[in-house]
C-alpha cells in the first residue's frame, strides 16, 4: 500500500520523502514514505519501514522539545477520521502525522557539533566551515568548542540545498526571526545531544525546519533529529581522526561514493545487502534513542 491510495484527500506537495495532503484550511496530513534520497536525488529503491522510523522518532523529539519551541503536531483530529478502511489505518498510523497548516520558512537550520562531512572538507580547504573561521589543527570528527549554526536554502526536489551565511538568512526572514531560529535550533540540538549521550549516541550534526502561523508564531516542523536529518554515531566507536560508524544515512552515502555516479538523477539501483543494512541502522537508531 502507498500514499497514492488516499483518494479522499488532495495531494498538494510531494517531497523527496514526504507526501503532504490537504485536510482542511487549518490542517495537513504528512505521510512519510520509505523513499530514500541521497545527495538530493531520490533513489529507485525504498528502505522498508523507514517512514515509520522517521515518524516515530520525530514524534518522540517533538514531545520532548515542546518546552523549547512549539511544534506542528496537533490532536484536533484523529487519523481514523480521514481514512477509508482499517487496512489504511494499519499502514498509515505509524508513518503519518496530522499537523497544523503553517507557512514554512525558506531555510534549513543546520547545527554542527563535530567536524565531519562537508564541514570537514570545507575546513581542510579553507580553515572554516560555511564561512565560520575555526582554529587551526582540528582533526576529522573533532568535537567543536561550541556548536556552530550553518543555515542552508531549502531546495526543490532534484535540486541541491546551498549553504548560506547567517547574514543571508536575515535578508530572507528578518533579523529578529533569524536570531530566534538560530538560537532555538542550537537549543534543540544541545537538548538532543544530552539525551542521546545517555543512550550511548553522539549526534554530530543535524538540521531543522521551522514555520509560522498566520499570527507570526514560530513552530518546529517537518522532522526532528532523525537518521535522515542527523548524523548519529555510537559513543563506544568514536575515535578522533576517523569517520565513526553511524546509525544514519551516512552509510548509504559512503556506499554511493564508491560508485561511478555523478550524483544527478536517476540514482543507481541499490543492492539488497545495502538496503538491509540501511534498514537495520535506522531501526537501531529508533530503538536506542526513543525506546525505554
Amino acid at each position: 500500500m502507498n500514499s497514492n491510495q488516499l483518494k479522499n484527500l488532495d495531494l498538494i506537495a510531494k517531497g523527496k520523502v514526504r507526501d503532504i495532503y490537504a485536510v482542511d484550511t487549518d490542517h495537513l496530513l504528512i505521510v512519510t514514505t520509505d523513499r530514500m534520497s541521497a545527495f538530493d536525488v531520490v533513489l529507485p529503491n525504498p528502505i522498508p519501514g523507514k517512514g515509520e522510523v522517521l515518524t516515530q522518532l520525530s514524534e518522540f523529539w517533538f514531545n520532548k522539545t515542546q518546552s523549547i519551541v512549539k511544534n506542528h503536531m496537533t490532536d484536533d483530529l484523529e487519523l481514523i477520521d480521514l481514512l477509508d478502511s482499517p487496512d489504511q489505518l494499519e499502514y498509515f498510523s505509524k508513518r503519518s502525522m496530522i499537523v497544523k497548516r503553517l507557512n514554512p520558512l525558506p531555510i534549513e537550520a543546520v547545527v554542527r557539533g563535530y567536524l565531519i562531512g562537508s564541514g570537514w572538507k570545507d575546513y581542510q580547504s579553507s580553515g572554516s566551515v560555511c564561512g565560520i573561521q575555526l582554529e587551526e589543527g582540528l582533526q576529522m570528527a573533532q568535537k567543536l568548542p561550541q556548536p556552530i549554526y550553518t543555515p542552508a536554502t531549502k531546495a526543490e526536489v532534484g535540486e541541491h540545498d546551498e549553504n548560506i551565511s547567517y547574514e543571508q538568512t536575515i535578508d530572507l526572514i528578518g533579523e529578529e526571526l533569524a536570531s530566534r531560529v538560530k538560537n532555538i535550533a542550537i537549543d534543540i540540538y544541545n537538548f538532543g545531544v544530552n539525551h542521546a549521550k545517555e543512550r550511548g549516541i553522539i549526534i554530530a550534526d543535524t538540521k531543522f525546519e521551522f514555520g509560522l502561523d498566520n499570527q507570526g508564531e514560530l513552530y518546529l516542523i517537518d522532522e526532528v533529529l532523525t537518521p535522515d536529518s542527523s548524523r548519529f554515531w555510537a559513543l563506544e566507536n568514536y575515535k578522533l581522526g576517523s569517520s565513526p560508524p553511524s546509525f544514519d544515512k551516512q552509510y548509504l552515502r559512503d556506499y554511493l561514493e564508491t560508485l561511478d555516479w555523478d550524483k544527478t538523477a536517476p540514482g543507481p539501483e541499490l543492492p539488497e545487502d545495502v538496503i538491509q543494512n540501511t534498514t537495520e541502522k535506522y531501526n537501531n537508531a529508533l530503538m536506542t534513542i526513543a525506546e525505554a
